[in-house]
C-alpha cells in the first residue's frame, strides 16, 4: 500500500507494514517533551496512575525544558519549575535544561533541535501545541495533553489516529522581501484556522527546499494554527547536515511513496505571494501588509519559536541596521544559543545585538516571554487595553500576548522590523529591494 511520509513514520512506530488515514494505532514514542506550564500536570497524572514511586519508561527519552513563565517574580511560576526540578532529580533525567544553570536553553521548540532531539523518521510528542515545529526534520511531531503525556511517561506508547495528508507545494525563487512566515500565513489565510483539522500538513517544492532549516521550522510550527495534527518537511541534505552535527543517534529517513495519495494538494508560485499580515484576532485573518498602511502601532515584537531564531534576527537586523525605531520594540531570542550568536554575528561591523540596541530596541533573555502573555511582569507583555502590537509570534487570539483588549498583528520579522521603523504596519519592500 503506497503511503505518505506521515503514514510511513507512524507505520514504523506501530510496527506495521502499512497504515491508512483514519486508523487508530498504538505507536512507540521516541521523545516526550514537557515544560514548566504543562509539566507539573503531566507529572501529577503519571504519579496518580502509575504510583508515587513509579519510574518513567525511559529516562533518556524524556526532555524537560522550562521556558514559558520563568523570568518573573510570580510565586506559582517558580513553584512549577521547582516541581520539574524535583521530578528530574528523582527520575535521574539526563535531559533537563534548568533555568538559572549553564544548561538553560530557552524556548523548547528551538532547544529540541539545537540539542539533537529532533531526528528524521521518529515520533516526537510534547505538551505544547507548537511541538509540530519538529516536523521540519522529517519526523512526526505533535502536541498532546497532560493526560496523554502522563500515560506516555509510564508506557512509552500512545493511541493515535492516522491523519490524512494535505500537501502544499511552493515553486520558484523566494524574493528577498518574503520569509517562511509569509508563506504559512498565506496558506492559513486560504484554508482557515480549521482547514487542516486533524490532518498532516506537508510542505514541498523547490522553494521549500531552498529554505534553511530554521525557515522550514516556521512552516511546520504554524500547522497547528490551521488545525493541523502535524506539519512535515521531507529530510534532505540540509536536514541531515543539521541533525548529524548535533547527535550521533541512529535514525531512518522516510519519504513519500511515488504513488502516495493526498487528501488535498495545492500549489503556490512564490512570486505571486506578497508580504502577509494576520490581523486581530485570528491567524487566518489575512491581509497584504501594504493594505494596512494606515494602522498605527504601539509596539513591535521580534521573538518566539516562530520568530526568534537566528535567521529571524538577521532579517530584522538587516532593516534596523540603518534606522531607529519609532515605537517600543522588543527583541527576544528564542534560545541562549541564538542570543550568543547575536553577540558575535555581525552586519557591517556591528553585532546583531548592538544593531538592535543602537536602533532603540530592548533585548531580553531567551524565553517564550510575552508570546503566551504570562504574568504581569513578563517582558514585552501587553498590559494595556487598546495596544496595537505587530509581532513575529504565531497567535493573535484575544489575550494571547496579555490584555484581552490589546490587538496583535502577526507578520514576518522583516515586516515587524519595517513597521517598527515607521510606527505603522509597513510592507518590507519599502526597505528591501
Amino acid at each position: 500500500m503506497p503511503m505518505t511520509m506521515t503514514e510511513q513514520i507512524l507505520a514504523r512506530a506501530a510496527h506495521r507494514k502499512a497504515v491508512s488515514p483514519g486508523e487508530n494505532i498504538w505507536v512507540d514514542v521516541d521523545i516526550l517533551m514537557t515544560h514548566d506550564v504543562c509539566g507539573p500536570g503531566t507529572i501529577g497524572v503519571f504519579k496518580r496512575h502509575f504510583g508515587p514511586t513509579a519510574k518513567v519508561w525511559d529516562p533518556e527519552k524524556v526532555v524537560i525544558i522550562p521556558d514559558h513563565y520563568i523570568f518573573t517574580s510570580d510565586a506559582m511560576a517558580h513553584r512549577n519549575v521547582d516541581i520539574l526540578r524535583e521530578f528530574a532529580r528523582e527520575q535521574q533525567l539526563k535531559y533537563f535544561y534548568d533555568v538559572g544553570t549553564e544548561r538553560y536553553k530557552g524556548v523548547c521548540h528551538i532547544a529540541l533541535p539545537e540539542e539533537g532531539h529532533t531526528r528524521p523518521g521518529e515520533v516526537l510528542l510534547g505538551t505544547d501545541s507548537h511541538t509540530c515545529t519538529a516536523g521540519a526534520f522529517g519526523e512526526f511531531a505533535t502536541g498532546i495533553g497532560n493526560t496523554d503525556a502522563g500515560f506516555v511517561l509510564g508506557t512509552g506508547k500512545l493511541w493515535l489516529k492516522v491523519p490524512p495528508t494535505m500537501r502544499f507545494v511552493f515553486h520558484g525563487h523566494l524574493p528577498p522581501y518574503l520569509m517562511a512566515k509569509d508563506l504559512i500565513l498565506a496558506v492559513i489565510g486560504d484554508i482557515g484556522c480549521d482547514g487542516a483539522t486533524y490532518r498532516a500538513m506537508e510542505f514541498d517544492g523547490d522553494a521549500v527546499y531552498a529554505l534553511n532549516i530554521e525557515e522550514r521550522m516556521t512552516l511546520a510550527n504554524m500547522a497547528i494554527e490551521a488545525g493541523g495534527k502535524n506539519g512535515v518537511v521531507a529530510a534532505d541534505k540540509a536536514t541531515l547536515d543539521y541533525v548529524q552535527a548535533r547527535t550521533n543517534k541512529p535514525f531512518e529517513v522516510v519519504a513519500n511513496d511515488t504513488d502516495a495519495k493526498f487528501f488535498f494538494d495545492k500549489t503556490y508560485k512564490v512570486k505571486d505571494i506578497v508580504p502577509v499580515v494576520a490581523k486581530p484576532h485570528s491567524p487566518d485573518n489575512k491581509a497584504a501588509a501594504r493594505e494596512l498602511n494606515d494602522v498605527k502601532l504601539d509596539r513591535a515584537y521580534v521573538g518566539s519559536c516562530t520568530g526568534g531564531k537566528i535567521t529571524d534576527m538577521l532579517a530584522a537586523a538587516s532593516i534596523l541596521k540603518n534606522h531607529k525605531v519609532k515605537i517600543e520594540t522588543f527583541v527576544m531570542p528564542a534560545s541562549t544559543e541564538v542570543h550568543a550568536e547575536m553577540k558575535t554575528r555581525k552586519i557591517d561591523g556591528r553585532t546583531l545585538e548592538q544593531i538592535f540596541l543602537d536602533a532603540g530596541c530592548t533585548v531580553g533573555p531567551a524565553s517564550c516571554a510575552a508570546c503566551l502573555g504570562g504574568p504581569v511582569d513578563t517582558m514585552g507583555r501587553l498590559n494595556q487595553a487598546g495596544m496595537k502590537c505587530i509581532s513575529s509570534t504565531n497567535r493573535n487570539f484575544p489575550g494571547r500576548m496579555g490584555h484581552k483588549q490589546a490587538e496583535v498583528f502577526l507578520a514576518s520579522p522583516l515586516t515587524v522590523a519595517a513597521s517598527a521603523v515607521t510606527g505603522h504596519v509597513t510592507d518590507p519592500r519599502e526597505f528591501v529591494a
